[in-house]
């Protein structure tokens, strides 16, 4: 038995080390290719546009600036106040509808901001019901009173913090109900009443959390185009579509790409900055079950209307407004031509998500089968692109491929008289890439959140029964995998089917989507025909919203209502 040992532990490691040391080459190209939208957008910095720059600077690139600044900033504060506001309240107040409003504040972001702005605009423009019936009550006339003017930067602030809060909300809530009672106990002994609490002490030590939700939620304004160009609204991401289109400048467009990169690092860096002092704020985990202020008489009332506002003009008046006009257009829009829209709209974001599921899946196993700097840097790269606004990754994806396609056809034509036409741009390839540069982020980081509950003595057992990685994976880790799995690829085909920008400039000519043409109706004021395929979206965002509500109320045992 002694010289059978070393002679087994011979022939084993050699062949695993073999099989291993593929891995790190893999994942760094795949990391390579992924991040190669991003690197062609910053290598353009270094690309002088000519004239076409110096006009943009002198005359929109200020308005650029500040339109988004200001636009940040207000969605800053309507998230801030809408998601921390409902968070404390929901997590240590108990009032009429509370358990009811724990998950029903995430239903809007199953709402994609430019269709709560069509259904907003339908309602309050001078011609919707809203204005409509005002004058119906008056008698007024035109120009006979003033009424908020929807299509405005106020406007494309309100709608966004409508759809946008539940990030904050989300982190916030968790950072509450975690929170250690015997630090709230110990500022309620020293005389501080409920509120005061909450301003000195509960809401410090949820800081970090509570800026890594406003971090998301202001990358998702400055990606933003579908509701920022509805409202006629310059910002970055409408001044790409015009430079790249109007001015026939991919140069061009690409630098204000990387300038609007700059808005969204400087985002990221604000995160990880205050999740690095995350762990020193907490002096006691103790768990206690949570005892709540039991609001009563005009402060319930006013609790219940405070959660409620946000729920209401968040999902339910929008979701109410595109089923009425659904209804109403039923009988002619409901036809062969919408099934294809829903075909081409379901498939490619089931194609999609089926492919960064697969990468996701890689990436994340391979990280854990070979944790070296290298791999876990590769891995970081390769997840940053849902960080980057959908405008910047096609424009990205845009230029390399045109430069492919562009460079073989030449070649071809030179070596043999044949034209090999676009291989590549143009095509639901570069469509395809898009999306999975975009999105592969949000599978990896739930499937890495599952491989985390497997322990590595599994990993061990299986290497002690002969099993190579790729029979780990498939006989032990994919079985313990499947909720993640699952959920991951819900995401993905959620995230994918309401992505606007990246389709928008990428689609082959006559291939569109229904998130493509609820815009294009929108923007031709057809907002009621616009309904069936908002509302088909809609539908399908609510799927991941109510798995993800389910999963926070199981997940918190000690919060008892």
């Amino acid at each position: 038995m002694s010289t059978l040992t070393p002679t087994l532990s011979a022939t084993t490691r050699p062949r695993r080390g073999r099989h291993l040391s593929a891995w790190p080459p893999t994942l760094v190209s795949i990391a390579l290719l992924l991040s190669l939208p991003v690197l062609v957008v910053v290598g353009f910095l270094f690309v002088p546009a000519g004239e076409i720059w110096r006009h943009l600077a002198a005359t929109v690139l200020p308005l650029y600036v500040s339109n988004s600044l200001l636009l940040m900033l207000g969605v800053s504060v309507g998230t801030l106040i809408g998601g921390v506001g409902c968070a404390w309240l929901t997590s240590m107040c108990r009032f009429p509808g509370r358990g009811l409003f724990e998950w029903a504040l995430l239903l809007p972001m199953a709402m994609p901001a430019y269709i709560i702005a069509y259904t907003y605009t339908g309602l309050l423009d001078f011609a919707g019901p809203v204005q409509t019936t005002l004058r119906a009550w008056t008698g007024w006339g035109f120009r006979d009173y003033w009424f908020p003017q929807i299509r405005s930067l106020e406007g494309a602030m309100l709608m966004l913090s409508l759809v946008l809060y539940p990030y904050v909300y989300l982190l916030a809530r968790a950072a509450f109900l975690s929170q250690s009672l015997c630090v709230l106990d110990v500022s309620r002994t020293l005389g501080n009443g409920p509120w005061r609490t909450f301003f000195t002490v509960a809401l410090p030590l949820a800081r970090p959390a509570i800026v890594a939700g406003l971090s998301l939620a202001l990358m998702e304004a400055l990606a933003d185009y579908g509701t920022v160009q509805y409202f006629g609204v310059p910002t970055f991401t409408t001044g790409i579509f015009r430079t790249w289109f109007g001015l026939g400048s991919p140069a061009a467009a690409a630098q204000l790409s990387a300038l609007l990169l700059g808005f969204v690092f400087a985002l990221i860096l604000l995160e990880r900055w205050s999740r690095r002092h995350a762990r020193y704020h907490h002096s006691s985990q103790r768990e206690q079950v949570i005892r709540r202020l039991h609001l009563r008489g005009w402060r319930a009332a006013l609790a219940s209307l405070f959660c409620f506002s946000p729920l209401l003009f968040g999902f339910l008046v929008p979701a109410g407004q595109l089923l009425y006009w659904s209804l109403a257009v039923a009988t002619t829009r409901f036809d062969a031509a919408f099934l294809q829209l829903a075909w081409n709209s379901l498939s490619l974001a089931a194609g999609a998500a089926l492919l960064a599921l697969l990468l996701a899946l890689l990436l994340g196993y391979g990280r854990r089968l070979h944790p070296s700097l290298t791999v876990r840097t590769s891995v970081q790269v390769a997840a940053m692109g849902y960080a980057v606004p959908g405008t910047v990754i096609a424009v990205g994806v845009m230029i390399p491929f045109a430069w492919f396609d562009n460079s073989l056809d030449a070649w071809m034509r030179a070596r043999f008289g044949v034209s090999t036409g676009l291989l590549l741009s143009g095509t639901l390839a570069a469509v395809m890439f898009a999306y999975v540069t975009r999105f592969l982020a949000v599978a990896l980081q739930t499937v890495e959140a599952g491989l985390t509950k497997i322990r590595p003595s599994m990993d061990e057992a299986g290497r002690s029964l002969g099993y190579r990685p790729s029979q780990m994976l498939a006989r032990i880790h994919l079985p313990m995998l499947r909720g993640s799995l699952l959920t991951a690829l819900l995401l993905v085909f959620v995230d994918v089917l309401k992505e606007l920008p990246a389709t928008l400039i990428l689609r082959p000519f006559n291939f569109n989507t229904l998130a493509v043409r609820a815009f294009e109706l929108a923007s031709d004021e057809r907002l009621a025909d616009s309904a069936p395929a908002a509302l088909t979206i809609v539908i399908a965002g609510l799927l991941p919203v109510i798995l993800l509500s389910r999963s926070i109320t199981r997940s918190r045992h000690a919060d008892s209502p």
